[in-house]
């Protein structure tokens, strides 16, 4: 490669790694802030879907945008998930109300779908084999490096500026990597002519839609045998077996069963959900944990996840050096065992467990899953040729979504059960100040908790860390699943093989 076409090269790679921090980031600056969200706004009872919306409109559009991107090229649909992206944003930043907070979110989560299988697709495209695992390393650790500067950063725009900027911020990093991917990716490749599977796409998407509202409206504003709980399950049914058979109909499905019929690919996709449903648990009510129980600001909890972060920017660096050489089944056991013995620690935390002891939970949570950024999509992804990559990548970001969406809608659901019914054994069945369900949360700001009497604090403190720490229990069977689909795992070796394929890459002329 042209001195010229090394430095478009790092441009272009400066360009997807401020997108992926961009996007990365966003969920996990906005996990320190929403204790002061749900203060400012209310609607504590509906906090899980400021994050679940986000995480639909994601899941709905990566398996599109990846198969859009397989068929008329990477650079036009990764520059529109930059622009809804940063639309998005800009609107969650002047909500009133949950609810718009969470339509604002589902509008970034579309841009957000078009960003993540489509920059790790190109990393693939214009790097050879035996520099993808360096690269793959190095876009995995933006996803720790955005979890260590989201936290902290999203914690101290909250506490001195205003929650509002930690949307705002996007904007900047948005238009430097739209600048650098419009100026300097000159892609050149053979369009394949393929059909968008509309029906499997709508019907996946409202199959969980419907799931979803089930779970979350069952139990509290409807009865579990009410009408429209039993319709939200029956869509729910009849929409998965709409897809299903689609799927196995049309030319060209969202989700290719073929694909897993490579047990490479079906473990490594399998995984990608499990430890995206079990992880997410952390970066969610890690932070409520140490504001409502040990009483800290948002600023505080942004630091002390910083721990976990590191770790998983340490993992997946590890991760993606061992690629060359160890089978991706070796590798991903290492990360197992530091994974699992996070998730087992974390569901023994209570009031009076010592702040170091939980920055030791969250480095081995964070190391352990670490490796799963950059080792995962590598494993999915490979011996699949240029015009599947797209597909294979979306399809392993897709799963991973949906993992996170179904852990952040299931769990939520089991923690709220528990905290509530601890409340009302502490309290005789009268809500408390400050922790009815959908009133002002005041054991979430350092401000509020002043008001609250101490012994009544006390018992809510006692109440929250059970329920968080009963989730994390729950949360072992995601984990101990992941584990079982690593064992399944080939073993094998990352392909090095330097067979031609169709060209991709950037020009120089």
């Amino acid at each position: 490669m042209s001195e010229k076409g090394a430095r478009q090269t790092r441009f272009v790679v400066a360009g997807l790694m401020l997108a992926i921090l961009m996007s990365a980031m966003d969920n996990t600056i906005v996990a320190t802030a929403m204790g002061r969200i749900v203060d400012d706004l209310g609607g504590y009872d509906q906090l899980v879907w400021v994050t679940s919306a986000y995480m639909i409109a994601l899941m709905a559009g990566t398996p599109i945008f990846g198969k859009l991107s397989d068929m008329y090229g990477r650079k036009r649909f990764f520059i529109f998930g930059i622009i809804v992206f940063l639309m998005g944003s800009a609107l969650c930043g002047t909500a009133g109300s949950i609810t718009q907070l969470s339509v604002y979110r589902a509008i970034q989560g579309i841009g957000g779908g078009a960003l993540m299988p489509i920059a790790f697709t190109i990393v693939f495209d214009i790097f050879p084999p035996e520099k993808r695992g360096k690269m793959s390393g190095l876009f995995g650790a933006v996803f720790g490096i955005s979890s260590i500067f989201g936290p902290l950063l999203g914690a101290v725009i909250t506490d001195h500026i205003g929650w509002e900027w930690v949307f705002y911020i996007n904007i900047p990093l948005g238009i430097l990597a739209l600048f650098f991917i419009g100026t300097y990716y000159k892609e050149s490749l053979s369009h394949s002519k393929q059909r968008i599977d509309w029906v499997g796409a709508f019907t996946l998407v409202g199959a969980i839609v419907c799931l979803m509202f089930a779970l979350e409206l069952g139990g509290q504003k409807y009865a579990w045998d009410s009408g429209m709980i039993l319709g939200l399950f029956g869509g729910f049914v009849v929409l998965l077996a709409v897809f299903l058979y689609t799927e196995t109909k049309v030319a060209e499905p969202i989700i290719s069963f073929k694909m897993f019929r490579k047990r490479l690919f079906a473990s490594s996709v399998l995984t990608s959900l499990f430890y995206g449903s079990t992880f997410i648990i952390a970066t969610i009510y890690i932070p409520i944990f140490i504001q409502g129980v040990y009483g800290g600001s948002a600023t505080n909890s942004g630091l002390l996840l910083m721990p976990m972060m590191i770790g998983s920017v340490v993992g997946s660096q590890v991760g993606g050096f061992l690629t060359t050489k160890l089978s991706f089944r070796s590798i991903m056991m290492i990360s197992a065992v530091f994974f699992l013995a996070g998730v087992v620690s974390l569901g023994f935390i209570s009031p009076d467990t010592a702040r170091f002891v939980v920055t030791l939970e969250m480095i081995l949570l964070g190391f352990g899953v670490g490796y799963s950024f950059s080792v995962l999509n590598m494993a999915a992804i490979d011996g699949f040729d240029m015009r599947q990559r797209g597909a294979a990548t979306a399809t392993t970001t897709f799963m991973r979504s949906l993992g996170m969406t179904l852990g952040i809608t299931i769990f939520g659901i089991i923690q709220r059960n528990i905290f509530t019914s601890r409340l009302e054994t502490a309290f005789g069945g009268k809500a408390p100040i400050g922790g009815g369900g959908g009133g002002n949360q005041q054991f979430l700001t350092p401000e509020g908790r002043k008001a609250i009497p101490a012994e009544v604090l006390s018992k809510i403190e006692a109440a929250l860390a059970t329920s968080i720490s009963h989730t994390f229990l729950w949360a072992l069977i995601p984990a101990v699943a992941a584990v079982i689909m690593v064992l399944l795992m080939p073993g094998t070796r990352m392909t090095m093989s330097r067979k031609p394929e169709p060209k991709q890459e950037l020009r120089t002329e």
